[in-house]
């Protein structure tokens, strides 16, 4: 089913925050700092303050940016220590906030801001995460460059599993920092009426927003609005809040007009969020017949320039049944912009390393690496005192999709000769984060039959709206143009969470069909009472109300307490996820691709993935969704990375042309979804299990096993460039 507002976001109708313009608005513009390090010494705003136009300038000498900036690494929530100011001095990364303007034109703003003079106090620098935990590398923050204790997590003995083992394989694998680079760059639109703060925030979920622009400036919740009906994209890096809305804010209410912040293309790639880049030394051992013995993870994280969470041994420990796991992972601070959570945070980069480790395992014992993977399938969560999954779907995922993909004639086909050879690989994923309630939503049938859902969940672009009015009208019967959605706005929604870790259609679903459900029960008690026979007896259909025995039929507009009342409403709460099961979803890619040995040039050219991810609500949402974990899982293995200019610190590649991510011509020519629905009733009561992760999860570890095939050569570091390609092949020819 096409979505419900597609029309408003093709003609470009449906109004995103980017689209809004408010009367006598004001346009803001933020200095940066240009060093990757260094102390703010003084700041000369005399000329930017005279100038035409300019009607607030802002800096931390300013009594409005005394405040406490509040930021829980990876989360939007309020109430956690002050981690940073608002303008803080001590600049620790290229793009950190020095002063801001507004001003009655962009072009006024941007030139204020270029008129402002600051010294600069240049340090010295660290921009790589080995070199950081090295002793005498310059401090990023007090204390040292180590974000505190190494994690771990253990079970069983991995000494006495290698020894156990008949093949013991070590490999380090790296991923680089990737950007997010959202269609709709980041940024506010804010208005004072009183007392009352207005926020028109590209985020991916308001009430988050709320909370923590409500704390920074010592506000209620009652008078802090956050609107985020429409977002140009968000991927894990719009779920926190950023300064940008509250230096709006805070120029707003100085310059007693509205203010639009939006941040620049080259603004958003260095001080808005990553994905870091990850060292990942993994150790595995295997028996002969297939079956895993033991699994060691030593990781270093890049978090940035302040905490952040960075973990990526999850699927090390709980993927595949391995009795013996020790996982170990340091966060190193580098003088560059802060990691965000960016789609399945830590997972696609696990996937690069654990993946491919296991494909070499099965080589070196002789087996298929589909088998392997299905030798080792667990059925319950060993992250969590083995817990049992409500379903596991990674068996079928496999064994189908290796069906589909023609996994074993696939392999055994020509390689080629040259220049052009070809190769096929495997990966397999897991999402190990469901995020849990609450959730409320209110459902309201009017009496002419029409209903109006509203609901707190934002809609990345992933067609939440039109998921969640389809439950609407299967349960009351509703045609889909008939149906009013509201949604993401802290005034007129109810309260969820950020849409974020797959969890939308987890958690708000099921809230949705029980207040649809109780609509429903509310229409038959009426129509019971009207008909003199038992509410049980009653069923609804199609918009009307008839009886067991088929002789009594009772239309909406014929229902009199409805016409009397005019609406009936429903309102429900997502009830408590299941505490002595585990809701996982699971998936397995299969990509092809061809290399050039002439050239080092990577295609893909065909991709399948089976995805065990519950339910499937909308067909074409789930494709879509998908389609883009395809190509972002693309990017990640064959293009994307931030390049620090190791001279000066600063990123090389800020902006769109010079970072490369996928276009239409790079994108597989053949791509095929799978859906594996094992009809889950336990995970919750819509079935549904998230899909939005695991899209991306295994992509590029597959790509990398099916390069390894097609070529012989293991590319261990992502991304795989050309230049990479030509020297590993160089390197194996001198060997040979």
């Amino acid at each position: 089913m096409p979505r419900i507002d597609g029309y408003e976001r093709v003609s470009g109708t449906a109004v995103f925050p980017l689209d809004v313009i408010l009367p006598n608005m004001l346009y803001g513009a933020i200095l940066r700092c240009p060093h990757a390090h260094a102390t703010v010494k003084a700041v000369d705003t005399a000329k930017a303050r005279e100038m035409p136009g300019v009607h607030a300038v802002l800096t931390d000498a300013d009594p409005e940016a005394q405040i406490g900036w509040f930021s829980r690494p990876g989360s939007a929530g309020s109430g956690s220590p002050a981690l940073s100011r608002l303008f803080d001095p001590h600049c620790r990364f290229e793009g950190e906030e020095v002063a801001a303007v507004a001003a009655d034109s962009p072009q006024q703003a941007w030139d204020a801001v270029r008129a402002i003079r600051v010294e600069y106090e240049v340090l010295p620098f660290v921009s790589d995460m080995e070199a950081a935990l090295k002793p005498g590398a310059p401090d990023v923050q007090e204390g040292g460059n180590r974000m505190g204790n190494p994690r771990e997590t253990k079970r069983g003995d991995v000494e006495k599993g290698f020894a156990e083992a008949d093949v013991v394989l070590e490999e380090t694998y790296r991923t680089s920092c990737d950007i997010h680079t959202c269609v709709e760059a980041h940024g506010s639109v804010v208005q004072w009426d009183g007392d009352r703060l207005t926020v028109w925030d590209t985020n991916q979920g308001p009430f988050p927003i709320q909370a923590a622009l409500a704390g920074a400036l010592r506000m209620p919740l009652s008078k802090v609005r956050v609107i985020s009906s429409y977002m140009g994209g968000g991927f894990g890096s719009k779920l926190n809040l950023g300064k940008y809305s509250v230096i709006a804010a805070l120029m707003a209410r100085k310059a007693a007009r509205p203010v639009k912040l939006f941040l620049t293309r080259e603004e958003t790639f260095l001080a808005v969020g990553n994905r870091p880049a990850h060292i990942m030394k993994l150790k595995a051992g295997v028996k002969k017949d297939g079956t895993l013995t033991a699994l060691q993870l030593t990781g270093v994280g890049e978090m940035g320039a302040y905490p952040a969470a960075t973990a990526v041994g999850y699927q090390v420990g709980d993927l595949y049944k391995c009795p013996n796991v020790r996982i170990e992972e340091t966060m190193a601070y580098i003088n560059a912009g802060p990691n965000r959570a960016f789609r399945a945070p830590g997972f696609p980069q696990c996937s690069w390393a654990l993946e491919q480790m296991m494909d070499a395992l099965a080589e070196k014992i002789g087996m298929d690496p589909v088998d392997l993977r299905l030798k080792n399938i667990s059925t319950v969560c060993q992250m969590d005192n083995n817990k049992p999954y409500t379903s596991t779907g990674l068996r079928e995922c496999l064994s189908e999709g290796a069906r589909a993909f023609n996994w074993k004639e696939s392999r055994s086909r020509p390689k080629g000769e040259g220049p052009w050879v070809r190769g096929v690989g495997v990966a397999g994923g897991m999402w190990g984060s469901q995020n849990g309630p609450p959730a409320t939503v209110i459902v309201k049938l009017y009496a002419d039959g029409s209903a109006n859902l509203n609901m707190g969940a934002a809609d990345l672009g992933t067609g939440t709206k039109t998921v969640m009015a389809m439950i609407v009208a299967e349960e009351l019967g509703v045609p889909m143009d008939r149906i009013q959605v509201e949604n993401a706005d802290t005034g007129n929604t109810q309260f969820t969470s950020q849409s974020g870790g797959s969890k939308t259609v987890y958690v708000d679903s099921p809230a949705v069909r029980a207040a649809a459900l109780e609509v429903k029960s509310s229409l038959l008690d009426m129509a019971a009472a009207q008909l003199k026979v038992p509410a049980a007896d009653l069923n609804f259909k199609d918009g009307e109300i008839l009886a067991e025995t088929g002789t009594q039929r009772l239309a909406l507009r014929d229902l009199r307490q409805l016409q009397m009342q005019q609406a009936v409403v429903g309102v429900a709460v997502r009830g408590p996820v299941q505490s002595d099961k585990v809701v996982r979803p699971f998936v397995t890619h299969f990509a092809e691709v061809e290399v050039n040995t002439r050239t080092g040039e990577v295609r893909v050219v065909r991709m399948l993935a089976a995805h065990d991810s519950g339910r499937v609500m909308n067909l074409l949402t789930y494709r879509n969704q998908v389609f883009g974990g395809f190509i972002m899982g693309l990017g990640l293995a064959t293009m994307e990375r931030r390049i620090l200019d190791p001279v000066t610190g600063k990123m090389a590649n800020a902006n769109w042309h010079d970072y490369k991510i996928p276009t239409a011509k790079d994108v597989p020519a053949q791509m095929t979804v799978l859906p594996i629905d094992l009809h889950d009733t336990e995970c919750n009561t819509t079935g549904t299990k998230g899909i939005g992760e695991p899209a991306m999860i295994p992509s590029a570890a597959a790509i990398a096993n099916a390069f390894y095939h097609a070529t012989g050569v293991r590319i261990t570091a992502a991304p795989i460039t050309p230049s990479q390609v030509l020297t590993l092949l160089a390197e194996r020819k001198t060997k040979g």
